[in-house]
């Protein structure tokens, strides 16, 4: 039987037009999808006329209330303008110059095809129909209830394979945990061992409770076993911190051969790992993580944060085999007592009836096709198709990390410097250039996204801090 032509195969002025998924939601936000993205893609320009309503619908084989609300959500982004009898045309780039577009705070993208509004409507109302209101309102033990451990279990099961439910804690977010893991595993003046370029959050953490975090070098695979083992004996270390996959903020991932020595040397040295696994979901072929290498010595941390919402304040610690939790949970009652209730309800209702799985799939799917257009936008040689939330570019040789900051903040634009991730005195050993860290969820659209990474672009070939920028 011959594969039925896509719906522009006859008209040209339809080239825009891809085809409808099973889960990519409602028909006509998925409409507005394809304009998003062929405008991303230069395939749609302003002044491009749009088919009539009706003739859309019938080449689509949807009604024309699909195709009505699809022009009205396009008109609403500023995708879209009517001029009465003439017809609907591409619109042309409504920016504030003035703005300031957010390219330096890694959370996930808003999924396509997903209406948020409803999906919270309908996860709230299912919380109140099957939980106690007062007991949504009250204390709560730290850990999280029978039921959020489960759902924890089940969020690590992806990951890890069957988990042990007793071993899970629900913490109000992984800064929090982390918090508490550096607080109940170390004492003031120790050394944290992780490598040159690190979650900031962790920094502040430990420079907050006087811990001092030390850089091991680096190889193209990651962390030196050797120069791990080194410095443990140096400083008398006993924790160390990673983020093994889609590093922040270097995008590198820690092939399994690697992870397994790293847990190697833990179990021979009796270290304590923090594994901070934010970004796992997002590698199209992510090793297992190091928890699996070395589950007796592994604090593993996984947050809705980054690849659900960053609102539901919810990350599940896998704490280590045969290893008290109690350390751990009155660390963290110190200084949060417990997570909010309701948001870890509502964690808890998503994963245990599937919504957390396709909100997930939606949000990978979409960090991808941002991924792609970074990738093109840029036209850098030097990056690599990751799949996470951010990429990592090699500045100019004329430009220095802090001044290029300082020169995009002129601009409207935020990224970050290298110079946020650098542990201590460590120099970064993956190349001599300066980097910036270009987060790419916060835009509201691939539209929104293309334009900020265009000014980004011509920015970096302006020469240096003496140059205006408009």
């Amino acid at each position: 039987m011959a594969r039925p032509e896509p719906p522009h195969a006859a008209d040209p002025s339809l080239n825009w037009i891809a085809r409808f998924t099973a889960r990519g939601g409602p028909r006509y936000l998925q409409i507005v999808g394809f304009m998003e993205q062929a405008i991303a893609d230069e395939r749609l320009k302003p002044g491009d006329r749009l088919p009539p309503q009706r003739l859309l619908a019938e080449r689509l084989q949807v009604d024309l209330t699909t195709v009505t609300r699809a022009y009205g959500e396009a008109r609403r982004r500023h995708l879209l303008e009517a001029r009465g009898a003439a017809g609907t045309f591409v619109a042309a780039p409504k920016v504030d110059l003035s703005q300031v577009i957010d390219l330096s705070m890694n959370i996930p993208p808003p999924p396509d095809g997903i209406d948020l509004n409803d999906l919270l409507r309908q996860g709230v109302s299912q919380v109140l129909l099957h939980s106690d209101v007062d007991l949504l309102m009250t204390y709560h033990l730290g850990g999280g209830s029978s039921a959020d451990r489960a759902a924890g279990a089940m969020w690590l099961h992806e990951m890890l394979g069957p988990v042990d439910d007793s071993r899970v804690l629900a913490c109000p977010g992984a800064q929090a945990a982390l918090a508490a893991l550096l607080l109940s595993q170390t004492r003031p003046g120790e050394t944290i061992l992780a490598e040159p370029l690190v979650y900031p959050g962790l920094l502040a953490a430990a420079a907050q409770l006087r811990r001092r975090v030390v850089a091991v070098g680096v190889d193209h695979e990651g962390m030196r076993p050797d120069l791990l083992t080194t410095l443990v004996r140096k400083h008398g270390a006993r924790l160390v911190y990673l983020n093994p996959t889609l590093q922040n903020p270097s995008t590198h991932t820690m092939p399994a051969t690697r992870r397994a020595e790293i847990a190697s040397v833990a179990t021979r040295l009796d270290l304590r790992i923090i594994e901070d696994d934010p970004y796992w979901r997002f590698a199209a072929h992510a090793p297992k993580p190091l928890a699996h290498y070395a589950p007796a010595h592994v604090f593993y941390v996984s947050t809705l944060a980054k690849c659900l919402l960053p609102g539901l304040r919810t990350a599940y610690v896998l704490t280590p085999q045969g290893r008290s939790q109690e350390e751990v949970l009155g660390a963290l009652r110190s200084f949060v007592l417990m997570s909010t209730p309701l948001t870890t309800a509502l964690s808890t209702q998503w994963i245990h009836d599937g919504t957390a799985a396709t909100l997930a799939g939606a949000i990978r799917d979409e960090a991808w096709a941002r991924q792609e257009l970074a990738l093109r936008t840029l036209s850098d040689e030097s990056l690599a198709g990751t799949g996470g939330i951010h990429v990592w570019k090699a500045l100019p040789a004329h430009w220095k990390g802090q001044d290029f900051v300082l020169k995009a903040r002129e601009a409207g634009l935020h990224v970050v410097s290298q110079d946020t991730f650098q542990a201590g005195e460590a120099q970064l050993q993956r190349g001599p250039a300066s980097h910036i860290r270009i987060s790419l969820g916060r835009a509201r659209s691939r539209f929104a996204l293309v334009h900020a990474l265009r000014r980004l672009v011509e920015l970096t070939h302006r020469r240096g801090m003496r140059d205006v920028v408009v």
